[in-house]
């Protein structure tokens, strides 16, 4: 039952909060009016040149990808690489955060590949873009620090976090939650089914600990550095789409990267609702009206989503052709079990 009630928060709930988002952000804009400035006032040149930055981005991501699966199996084929990582994005515009275990699937299925290593892999690259993430809001708090305070100031009632957070039920929740950690830690050796968990937990301890065995560092960091240039880059080159963005400075392209970033950790599909607030709400703050601001969200959102859809669909041809004969490797099927889709 707890199963049944778990899938529908995550499947039905959360998808209709980020609809109901979005038509919470559009309903006071009239679709014809939309249509309009969609046709006449938007110049895709600029969203055509942010796809293939997207592209570039996705593609020097599974280079990454390939120099960390190299450090607990072996390097696996670019191809394979490029492909499952768009299968994973794919499957995260319909099951929110399933596009990690997806990707290795492919990778585990096509490579002949352990699973759980891979998968302690992408939580290692994960953790990466986390740190990376850091940086970029420390980035900002230096460069524009009276602007980031007056959004979340803004967009944040910090009294009301601060009485949640001290209420006796969640403080209550948080000792009964250590407490059953602290019961298992002691209690793990007596129970026969953590025997298998153990051993799948030292293949992804194994992935985890890629970053420190990476070949060549310097290409890595670049990589990483790559990445995230190309998520700004996307976004800073559409301002130049509207003549009502066209205008915006550097800084704004960079705290909208934090913001929308911010939107994408909600768990519903895609970032669809939370990724448009964030973004609408912070250009706003840099004086762009309602609906500039909502159209420059609705095209950015909704290309790089096109490229994501179109991209994963052709993967799932393009991945049996590729790969007509299975690679032998240590490919286990009990290996993949816990994680079945």
């Amino acid at each position: 039952m707890k199963k049944y009630i778990s899938k529908a928060i995550q499947y039905i709930l959360f998808p209709s909060i980020g609809l109901y988002i979005i038509w919470h952000l559009y309903k006071n804009q009239k679709a014809d009016e939309i249509l309009e400035v969609l046709k006449n006032d938007v110049n895709y040149s600029w969203i055509v040149l942010s796809i293939v930055l997207g592209l570039l981005s996705h593609l020097s991501r599974a280079m990454r990808w390939q120099m960390l699966i190299k450090t607990v199996e072996r390097k696996p084929k670019l191809s394979n690489t490029f492909w499952a990582v768009m299968t994973g994005y794919l499957a995260n515009l319909i099951f929110p955060r399933m596009g990690e275990v997806t990707r290795c699937s492919v990778i585990s299925k096509y490579e002949s590949m352990s699973f759980t290593r891979i998968l302690g892999t992408v939580v290692a690259e994960r953790l990466i873009d986390l740190l990376m993430l850091v940086l970029v809001f420390i980035f900002v708090l230096i460069l524009q620090f009276d602007f980031l305070w007056s959004f979340l100031s803004v967009q944040l009632n910090w009294t009301g976090y601060s009485q949640f957070f001290s209420s006796p039920y969640v403080i209550g929740t948080l000792i009964l939650l250590a407490g059953v950690i602290f019961f298992v830690k002691r209690n793990m050796h007596n129970f026969s089914a953590f025997t298998r968990l153990k051993s799948l937990w030292d293949k992804f301890k194994e992935g985890f600990a890629s970053i420190k065995n990476v070949d060549n560092k310097p290409i890595f960091i670049f990589h990483t550095l790559f990445i995230w240039c190309m998520y700004f880059l996307m976004i800073y080159v559409c301002f130049f789409s509207m003549s009502s963005t066209s205008s915006l400075p550097f800084s704004a392209g960079i705290t909208i990267l934090l913001t929308g970033s911010l939107g994408m950790l909600a768990p519903v599909q895609g970032g669809i609702g939370p990724w448009h607030f964030m973004v609408i709400a912070t250009l706003q703050m840099y004086g762009i009206s309602e609906a500039s601001s909502g159209i420059f969200a609705l095209v950015v959102h909704a290309a790089q989503n096109v490229m994501i859809i179109v991209a994963g669909l052709v993967a799932f041809f393009i991945l049996p052709l590729i790969n007509r004969t299975v690679r032998e490797g240590s490919y286990d099927k009990e290996d993949i079990e816990p994680f079945a889709l």
